[in-house]
Parts: structure tokens; sequence; C-alpha cells
């Protein structure tokens, strides 16, 4: 990632686009742009036979200068920065700051291109986007432009794995609050990961982990518990309560509360006490003799 910063003093994180992807581009726009201009060229000839040679050398200066350097210096101006070329590799040109280019500064790529790329051969370029460290040309660097890549392969989505069936639930009324983002990315970090680790280096990282989390919650895990199962677990009470949030303070969820029927309340008759037989004594220090049972 290229560290540029905008104006406002934010760094973005783009990717400048390296010599083959370029070269591949610059390729695909030589010939579209070679077909373009030797069909105007051929045309041209037809349409000029009865000119004398002064006048066709002039219309063929014209015709390589607006097919060869004009047209792509309209096409990035009007596109923004992305020919026909770039398009097709996903790459596109910015200013310095990341923002889209301008009339100039298309002007400028595509004068220093003519001798960069059409009078050498792109020996020059090629040259230039070895040595700089973001690959830019020269015409980039007068003027203040740089080839940054628009299409980025999507990262592989990783999935906490749940935990064991026997541990959902178990920690409901944990108390989650104290538990910092930083750890919390570590935990599913690790959980994303653990099949891909050694198992001793595995091992000791879910305890540790579990150790910070236990000191942050104050409660430990169950007796018998592995510690990345406790790790799992506790991940997964985290998202459901998450999910319930969302769910709750979403206009679904509210119309979903509203729209569920009442219940009524539920009246607990009064327990009445059971008044032991005449004679029955309770033994000193023994349980006194009620008419309640012991909860099961």
């Amino acid at each position: 990632m290229s560290g540029v910063v905008t104006g406002d003093a934010v760094v973005l994180g783009l990717q400048p686009a390296r010599l083959p992807s370029r070269a591949l581009a610059v390729l695909i726009d030589l010939v579209v742009v070679w077909t373009v201009y030797l069909l105007v060229t051929f045309g041209l000839a037809v349409a000029t036979a009865s000119l004398d040679e002064a006048a066709m050398t002039a219309v063929s200066i014209a015709s390589f200068l607006l097919v060869l350097v004009g047209a792509p210096i309209a096409v990035e101006t009007l596109s923004h920065g992305r020919s026909l070329g770039k398009l097709a590799c996903g790459l596109r040109v910015v200013r310095d700051d990341g923002g889209p280019i301008r009339f100039r500064h298309a002007l400028v790529r595509g004068a220093m291109g003519v001798v960069e790329i059409l009078m050498t051969f792109g020996v020059i370029a090629c040259i230039a986007s070895l040595v700089s460290e973001r690959g830019r040309r020269i015409g980039d660097v007068f003027a203040g432009t740089l080839v940054v890549r628009e299409r980025i392969p999507a990262a592989r989505a990783l999935v906490v794995p749940p935990p064991p069936p026997w541990l959902v639930g178990r920690f409901a009324g944990l108390d989650l609050s104290a538990v910092p983002e930083t750890l919390w990315l570590e935990i599913r970090q690790y959980l994303t990961r653990a099949r891909e680790l050694d198992p001793f280096v595995g091992r000791r990282l879910a305890e540790r982990l579990a150790d910070e989390l236990v000191a942050r919650t104050g409660t430990p895990p169950p007796p018998g518990v592995p510690a990345d199962a406790f790790l799992a677990g506790v991940v997964a009470e985290r998202q459901a309560r998450d999910s319930r949030r969302a769910f709750a303070a979403s206009p679904e969820g509210l119309a979903a509360a509203a729209a569920a029927p009442v219940v009524a309340p539920v009246v607990v008759p009064p327990v009445v006490p059971v008044v032991p037989a005449a004679g029955a004594v309770a033994e000193e220090g023994g349980p006194r003799a009620t008419g309640f049972a012991p909860p099961a």
C-alpha cells in the first residue's frame, strides 16, 4: 500500500500498479490507437490523392498528432484516467493526492509519452517504472500522477467456527462490557486460523487469550472446558447479543415487538402454611417442620 496523503491530511491506502499490468494496458492502448491511425491514414491517403506533397505531409503530421497523441489525452481526460487498456486491466490514473486527473495532467502524460513510449519503444518508461518506488514513469513524475489498481482481489472470508453444542448458552450471564475490541479481534483471528497453527503453539495461544478474557470478565471457564472451546463459546455469546441488539433496534424488530400478542399476567395464589400436628416437635438443631417443600 502507498501512503498517499490528501489535502485534508487523510492517508489513502492505494495500491500502485506495477510494470506487468501497466505494460499490458499500454500494449492494448497501442494496438487500438495504431489500428485507428492506420485506418485514418489510409482514408486520408485516398481522400488527398490529388494534393501536392507538402499538403499530404501536413495532413500526415496532423493525423499523427490527433490520433496518436490527442486521442489518448482526450480519452484519459474524459474518462478521468481510464483508457481502454487500463479499463481492461483494472487500472486508473489519479493525482498524487488520490483525486481524479484533469486535462493538464493528461496533457503532460501524453506529451511525455511520445518520447517515453512511441519514440523509444517504451524502453525509457520501463526503466523509470522499475526504478520508481511506486512504479511511475517520467510522465507521471512531471504530471504529478500515479497509476493505481482499481480492482483488488477480495480477501477470502473467514468464518469463526461455532462452539461445541453443549456450550451454547452457557455464558449468557457473562459480563463482557470490559473486554476491549483489540482482544475480540485477536480471539476471532485465532479461531479462524486455529487449524493452520501448530497444535502446541495453538494451545499456548488459546490459553493466553483465555487468561486475558478471564481477567477482563472475572469468570473462569467451566471445569474441563478447553481454552479454544471456551473462546468459541464466549465469541458466539457476544455475536448472539449483537444480533439481538441489532434486531431490536431495526424497524422490523420494533414492528415485530409491537405485533406480538399481549400475554395476561399469571396470578399466583398465596401459599398457606401447613400447621404441624400436635406433639410434633422439631429436634434441636434440625429443620423446623413446615409445610414448605424444599426446592427441587
